[in-house]
């Protein structure tokens, strides 16, 4: 581990001026970086994949920033709630099922104690390559150096919004239920507060795959809006692994369903384990929609989800897993009721 100046904040608006100006890139090879469960931005300095030349602790903030609210139009969420609260919340649970199964399919009961609502969505890739620097060509970490994961090992690696630069998966689970939920994202800057759908937080890799999201010089999610809906009544996380505790999903589908009778009248869909970012599976959706939900109809949005899918060497069985993962996600939230 490299140096670093340490800093606590007092409050918010101090850790967002702290952090402004020295920020660096989104390469996050320099700058300032928020501290508060630590989960993934400790393992990453240690293995020297990120560098930040400031570190800047907002757990003295967190009072003001971990609330859990149910309100009449939605869901609010504090960024620095912590995993295991939120999906541990009965009401939460009770009302929005997908939100906390999400939470409690995530990592160990350890990290979800100390993991925050903000450092989780904003998780980095476990590729290999961008995390073990004795590999040089990874653009993600060093970019314009290429990726290694085109010809290497990529069992684990995306095949939806991939680039020829960038084949790394977003590894996170809560993400998928929040793009699923039209879910937004409230952000504070120097300058006030700004607000967004949660969906436009993260970019596609592109020819940048080294920024992974929009948020702006030392900006500092606060929380999360999740609106009320017909189809929380109906919703599921359904996450499949290659074993049942602590791992990633190679593949996963965040499903909730506004249904009358057997008819579905709205569909909301999110995918996990097969994407370079949290992924909305629209067309799925659009071939629900006045659909009867049975076997053929769930098979069928299966297919339009994976239409564009471009798969690798070796992660070919991902195509038909997950198809497979999210027929069997829309049946089963078919037949959920919170």
């Amino acid at each position: 581990m490299r140096p670093f100046h340490y800093e606590r904040a007092e409050d918010a608006s101090h850790a967002v001026h702290a952090a402004y100006g020295s920020a660096g890139s989104e390469a996050q090879d320099g700058g300032s970086q928020y501290l508060a469960g630590g989960t993934t931005l400790l393992d990453l300095m240690k293995l020297d994949v990120m560098r930040p030349e400031r570190v800047i602790d907002i757990n003295d903030i967190a009072a003001g920033h971990d609330a859990i609210e149910l309100r009449g139009n939605g869901l609010w969420l504090g960024a620095l709630a912590r995993m295991a609260d939120v999906g541990d919340h009965p009401e939460v649970r009770r009302n929005y099922p997908m939100v906390a199964q999400s939470l409690q399919l995530a990592a160990s009961a350890q990290l979800r104690t100390m993991a925050t609502l903000g450092g989780n969505v904003l998780q980095r890739t476990r590729c290999s390559y961008f995390r073990d620097t004795s590999w040089a060509a990874c653009n993600k970490r060093s970019p314009g150096s290429g990726c290694a994961a085109l010809t290497g090992m990529n069992r684990l690696h995306a095949i939806l919004g991939t680039s020829p630069q960038c084949i790394a998966t977003y590894p996170g689970d809560f993400a998928q239920a929040l793009i699923a939920l039209d879910a937004s994202v409230e952000v504070l800057t120097t300058v006030g507060s700004r607000t967004m759908p949660f969906e436009e937080l993260h970019r596609l890799p592109g020819d940048t795959p080294h920024m992974e999201t929009t948020l702006g010089s030392g900006e500092l999610i606060t929380g999360f809006f999740v609106p009320a809906g017909p189809w929380h009544r109906h919703s599921l996380y359904l996450k499949i692994r290659d074993r049942e505790s602590y791992e990633f999903a190679l593949t996963s589908a965040a499903v909730a369903l506004d249904l009358t009778g057997e008819v579905v009248n709205e569909a909301r869909i999110g995918l996990g384990g097969v994407a370079t970012k949290p992924w909305r599976a629209r067309e799925a959706e659009r071939s629900l929609k006045g659909a009867r939900l049975d076997e053929a109809s769930a098979g069928a949005a299966a297919e339009a989800a994976f239409a564009d899918a471009r798969t690798s060497a070796r992660n070919k069985f991902k195509l038909e897993l997950g198809r497979r993962t999210l027929a069997r996600a829309i049946l089963q939230a078919g037949a959920a009721t919170a």
